[in-house]
C-alpha cells in the first residue's frame, strides 16, 4: 500500500480507529512518567532553586507549539499542491492543539521569568516572534471559521501558514540571530557544555515524548471529527441541492 492510501478518508478512518486509544495511553503514561519524575524526583537547581522544574512544562509545549505550525505548514503545502483534503482537514485539526500548547508555554514562561528576571515579560526577539506566533494561530482559526466554503478556507489559510511560518522558525532560532535579550539558550543541545544535565534532561526528554503523543494523538482524533463535519456538510449541501 502507497503512503497517500492510508490518507485516503475511507482508509485514515479506519486505521486510526486502531491507532488513536492506543496513543492516548501512551501519550498518558510517558507524561505520567516524565512529569512525576521531574517535578518530584529531581534535585533543587543550585541557581534557579525548585523553579527550575517548571521546565517539563515549559519546553516541551513550547516545543511542540513551534513544530504543531511546522506540521500545519507541511500539510498546507500538500493541500496547495496535490488539494489532498484529509492534510488540510489534519492542518485545520492541530491549530487549536497549537494554541492550546503556545498558551501553556507563554505562561509558564512567564511563571519562571518572574523569579529569574523580577518581571512577567520582556520584548527580548524570542518571546516576542512566540507572542506574534500566537496572534497568527488566533488568525488561522477565526479564518477557518470566518469562510464557509471549505476549499477557499483551506486555500486562505494555506496562504496565512506559509507567512506564519516565519514566526515559527524565529521563535526556534531567535537567540542565534540576536545576540541579546534574558531569555536562556536550548536546554537541549548536542553541545556537551551547552546542554542540561542529565539528571534533568532524562526526564526532560520523556515530558517531550509525552507531549509529542499527545499532540499526535489529538490531531489524529481532531481529523477524524473534522472529516465527519466535512461529510455532514456534502451532505447538507446535496439536500439544499435537490
Amino acid at each position: 500500500m502507497q503512503f497517500w492510501e492510508f490518507a485516503n478518508p475511507r482508509v485514515f478512518m479506519g486505521w486510526t480507529a486502531r491507532v488513536v486509544p492506543w496513543t492516548f495511553g501512551l501519550a498518558a503514561a510517558t507524561l505520567a512518567v516524565g512529569l512525576v519524575w521531574g517535578f518530584f524526583f529531581t534535585p533543587d537547581d543550585f541557581r534557579q532553586g525548585s523553579t527550575v522544574k517548571i521546565i517539563y512544562l515549559h519546553v516541551p509545549s513550547a516545543f511542540m507549539a513551534i513544530n504543531a505550525w511546522m506540521m500545519m505548514l507541511v500539510a498546507s503545502l500538500i493541500w496547495l499542491i496535490r488539494r489532498h483534503h484529509v492534510s488540510a482537514l489534519a492542518a485545520k485539526a492541530a491549530a487549536p492543539v497549537g494554541i492550546t500548547m503556545t498558551l501553556i508555554a507563554l505562561f509558564t514562561g512567564a511563571i519562571w521569568g518572574q523569579p529569574m528576571w523580577g518581571t512577567w515579560w520582556v520584548w527580548d526577539p524570542r518571546l516576542t516572534s512566540f507572542l506574534i506566533l500566537f496572534l497568527f494561530y488566533l488568525g488561522y482559526i477565526a479564518l477557518w471559521t470566518a469562510i464557509e466554503d471549505p476549499d477557499t478556507a483551506a486555500d486562505l489559510t494555506s496562504v496565512l501558514c506559509l507567512v506564519g511560518s516565519v514566526f515559527a522558525l524565529l521563535s526556534r532560532y531567535a537567540v542565534l540571530f540576536w545576540n541579546q535579550g534574558l531569555h536562556q539558550g536550548a536546554s537541549l543541545s548536542l553541545d556537551a557544555e551547552e546542554n542540561i544535565s542529565d539528571v534533568f534532561w532524562v526526564p526532560l526528554v520523556v515530558s517531550i515524548t509525552g507531549f509529542v503523543l499527545l499532540f499526535v494523538a489529538l490531531v489524529l482524533y481532531r481529523t477524524r471529527t473534522e472529516i465527519g463535519a466535512r461529510r455532514l456538510y456534502a451532505l447538507t449541501l446535496r439536500e439544499r441541492m435537490a
